[in-house]
């Protein structure tokens, strides 16, 4: 063999071994691991907001009133409860007579209701104060109507036959007691007939002549009805001409129980309700408020209501000038007759004070 080819095969051998060392060391070469990320413990995991605790739920407050002025008065409360802004929800009723208002209030049915003062007396009677009066709610509402040219007063009534409403509550006395000063003995000189508002319009409206008393708005709506018939008297003025003291003849009343049980129901209500007197009686919402009593069916249409409305002398009276202003009126319905506000005049438990 020549030198030439055994340099030849010298180097291919080194060639050879080489390429296996490589082969070796990456064989054998230990991997790099990937690098360890350490988890960040410096912020926790943001947790959900806790659900607000739900708000507890209120019962609604059963209220009753009366179809004519208390009613009137109770619109904007009704309209602002139908809307969710009172400061309690309330379950209110519309009612025609204080018998209705009774049975509700000694059942339990309801916890606060408008009622005629003196059977509100009548009632904490029979009840051994089982009710308290929470505040006056309206003044006079009674107006003497003619068919005809023939009254001008009271006096006038002399030999008259007059239909009316209220039998045993505050119209009846009222009217006797003005009969009485007038010279006129009721059921002699004077013949009563006490029927429904809707019977005396309806008597009022076939005859050719006649004579009744009304409250308001059911005297507004009957003058409506007939042009024929014409408002003579004014209750209020001729009870003010006598007393110095007012006519309160619709108040607020709340089953004692009630009270003492839910005190801050009572403070709500309260609020709840002057706030509704107060927009009843202002004369830049008079169109408002009397769409309102005609869309809760108190009166017939929103003409009507705004008739009547400046008529009801609608009141929120209460506490110490409450109980003055009706200690003095049951005086005066006590000397003309003890049963006309239970057979005695009640005591100051009777009226309710913060």
């Amino acid at each position: 063999m020549n030198r030439n080819k055994l340099i030849a095969l010298a180097l291919s051998v080194v060639l050879i071994l080489g390429i296996g060392a490589v082969f070796v060391i990456r064989d054998t070469a230990t991997p790099t691991p990937p690098p360890i990320v350490e988890p960040d413990v410096s912020k926790p995991d943001p947790k959900p907001d806790p659900k607000p605790d739900p708000e507890p739920e209120v019962n609604p407050l059963n209220l009753v009133v009366l179809t004519g002025p208390s009613g009137v008065g109770a619109a904007k409360l009704m309209a602002d409860n139908d809307a969710g802004i009172t400061e309690i929800p309330y379950d209110v009723s519309v009612v025609s007579t204080n018998e209705e208002v009774v049975a509700q209030l000694t059942s339990g049915e309801t916890d606060i209701a408008a009622i005629a003062t003196n059977v509100a007396s009548n009632l904490y009677t029979k009840t051994d104060g089982d009710i308290q009066m929470l505040a006056v709610s309206t003044l006079g509402v009674l107006y003497v109507l003619e068919k005809g040219d023939s009254v001008e007063s009271i006096g006038d009534l002399r030999g008259k036959t007059i239909w009316t409403v209220g039998q045993g509550a505050n119209p009846e006395f009222i009217l006797n007691y003005l009969l009485e000063e007038n010279d006129l003995v009721p059921g002699e000189d004077v013949t009563i007939q006490f029927m429904t508002a809707q019977e005396v319009s309806a008597k009022m409206m076939s005859s050719e002549e006649g004579v009744c008393m009304l409250p308001v708005p059911a005297s507004t709506a009957l003058m409506m009805k007939d042009d024929s018939i014409r408002e003579v008297v004014s209750i209020s003025e001729e009870w003010d001409a006598l007393n110095s003291a007012p006519l309160p003849m619709g108040c607020i009343v709340a089953r004692t129980e009630f009270i003492e049980e839910n005190p801050e129901a009572i403070e709500a209500f309260m609020i709840d309700y002057e706030v509704s007197i107060d927009y009843m009686n202002d004369e830049e919402t008079l169109t408002e408020a009397a769409q309102l009593v005609a869309d809760y069916g108190i009166t017939p249409n929103a003409k009507i209501a705004e008739s009547a409305i400046p008529k009801c002398n609608l009141a929120f009276i209460t506490e110490n000038d409450m109980r003055l202003s009706i200690q003095q009126y049951f005086e005066i319905l006590f000397a003309a007759d003890p049963k006309s506000i239970g057979g005695s005049i009640p005591y100051d438990d009777f009226y309710y004070f913060k």
